[in-house]
C-alpha cells in the first residue's frame, strides 16, 4: 500500500510542477512562474529520493514532448534551450529540500533549508543560461536570477507555512 501511495504522491507532484508552470508571467529570458513552490513542496512533503523523482518525471514527461512545460511547451528542445539549466536544477533543488525535512525538525533550519535548496536551480540555470545564450555570466545573473530571488523567496515562505497542513491532509485523505 506505501509503494502506490508513494508513486501515486510522486505523479501528483509531477502533474502539480507542470501546472505551475502553466501558470506564468512571460519574462524575457526566463518566465516566472508557480513551478519553483510545487518543486520546494515536493521535497518537503514527499522527501528527498521521492521529491527528486517527481521532478524527474516531469522533466521526462516534458522532454519526450508532452506540453507540461511554461505556455504549454514541451520537447528536449526546451530542455536544451536557455531554461533548460532551471528546468534541471529542479532536481536538486527537490533533493536538497527534502533532506534537510528529512534530518531536522527545528523551524529555523527548515526554513534555511528551503532557501538553500534554491541554490542549485539558480547556479545550474545561470550557468545554463549564459552558456547557450552566450551572454556574460554577469548579464545572466541580472536577467536570469535577481530579478526571481523575491519571488523565490515568498515562495519559500508559503512552503514553510503550509508543509505541515498539506502532510496531514494527505495522511488522513490518501
Amino acid at each position: 500500500m506505501k509503494k502506490s501511495k508513494d508513486l501515486s504522491l510522486v505523479a501528483l507532484f509531477a502533474a502539480l510542477t507542470a501546472v505551475g508552470g502553466f501558470i506564468s508571467i512571460p519574462f524575457y529570458p526566463v518566465p516566472l512562474t508557480l513551478q519553483v513552490f510545487f518543486v520546494l513542496l515536493s521535497g518537503t512533503i514527499l522527501g528527498k529520493k521521492l521529491g527528486a523523482l517527481s521532478q524527474i518525471i516531469y522533466l521526462g514527461i516534458g522532454a519526450i514532448g508532452a506540453p507540461v512545460f511554461h505556455n504549454f511547451t514541451g520537447g528536449i528542445g526546451i530542455l536544451l534551450g536557455p531554461t533548460g539549466g532551471f528546468l534541471i536544477g529542479f532536481i536538486p533543488g527537490a533533493y536538497m529540500a527534502g533532506l534537510v525535512y528529512e534530518r531536522f525538525n527545528n523551524g529555523k533550519i527548515r526554513f534555511s533549508g528551503l532557501i538553500l535548496s534554491l541554490v542549485p536551480i539558480y547556479v545550474i540555470g545561470i550557468l545554463w543560461l549564459s552558456l547557450i545564450t552566450g551572454m556574460s555570466l554577469e548579464k545572466a545573473i541580472l536577467v536570469g536570477g535577481i530579478p526571481f530571488i523575491p519571488g523565490d523567496f515568498v515562495k519559500s515562505i508559503i512552503v514553510f507555512l503550509v508543509e505541515k497542513k498539506v502532510k496531514n491532509y494527505l495522511k488522513f485523505n490518501i
